[in-house]
């Protein structure tokens, strides 16, 4: 599901090198060469249609944390693929289905990419012929609040956690879950609580994350959905209405002061893109 936090990138055609400039989250730790995750993401896009890559000013505000289960690596993909899909007009035409192609190919799978790339809630699932997804529109009451901590997690760590196999029992319980999640947000908000509860993954992980269940168990025990955001640390919680959601917002900040509580909205637009003709630059916002 796509919320109203967003990445930012500037992207000029120069005669220099190409060099990013990180502003934000990740500054002083991303690469700023042509090993950054944006300007391999630009790259594989000329690659994949037989253009040759410009020399780029990519200027990256990133406001996405990072290893915090937020999605920041699919925020950087889409944006570098939007962003050369920008440069390519009038050159390349790149079709939706591509650009999720493109974008699954270089994140491993959809499930970031498409709605960063798409916007609402999307339903995404791979099969012989490539990624697909399904966008839904999010009931309007449905208001998300993010809560942050300081700490990071790594989203190989949090999968090496995971066992290869789970009992039957439990697995059914979370296909059943999984069919409620979607009538709970598009339909029936006041169904959350139970669309949220969980037997494949929270449980196997709060051992590397015990703040993060911490947080996770005061939230519903005191009648939030609250769950696990991405691999963690994050916690996301999703009212069914603004009023819970401030409820929430304050209990979270009483127990748990060091963490950030973000109240955000579902963004039902995805990536966009503005060209800026005559400077030749783009400017893509995710």
């Amino acid at each position: 599901m796509a919320l109203s936090f967003y990445d930012e990138l500037v992207v000029e055609v120069v005669s220099a090198p190409t060099f990013v400039d990180v502003i934000g989250e990740g500054a002083g730790e991303v690469p700023t060469d042509e090993t950054n995750l944006v300007v391999r993401s630009i790259a594989h896009t000329f690659a994949k249609f037989g253009q040759p890559m410009p020399n780029l000013r990519l200027t990256a505000h990133n406001n996405i944390p990072h290893s915090r289960g937020m999605g920041s690596s699919g925020a950087a993909v889409v944006s570098g693929i939007i962003a050369a899909k920008g440069l390519l007009t009038g050159i390349v035409e790149i079709s939706s289905q591509q650009l999720l192609e493109l974008a699954t190919e270089l994140e491993g799978h959809p499930d970031n990419v498409a709605p960063a790339l798409f916007g609402g809630l999307t339903i995404a699932w791979e099969d012989e012929t490539g990624p697909h997804h399904k966008k839904l529109f999010v009931h309007r009451g449905v208001s998300p609040l993010e809560l942050i901590p300081t700490t990071k997690m790594s989203t190989s760590l949090a999968r090496s956690l995971q066992p290869e196999s789970v009992p039957h029992d439990d697995a059914v319980f979370n296909v059943s879950r999984s069919a409620l999640l979607i009538a709970a947000l598009t339909q029936s908000p006041e169904l959350l609580l139970a669309a949220t509860e969980d037997r494949l993954h929270q449980d196997y992980r709060a051992s590397a994350m015990p703040e993060t269940e911490e947080m996770v168990a005061t939230m519903r025990e005191a009648g939030h959905a609250a769950v696990v955001s991405g691999a963690g640390p994050s916690v996301l919680v999703l009212s069914s209405d603004p009023g819970q959601r401030i409820r929430a917002a304050k209990l979270a900040a009483e127990k748990f002061p060091q963490w950030r509580a973000l109240l955000l909205a579902v963004d039902f637009k995805g990536a966009t893109v503005v060209l800026h003709q005559d400077s030749n630059a783009g400017n893509g916002g995710h």
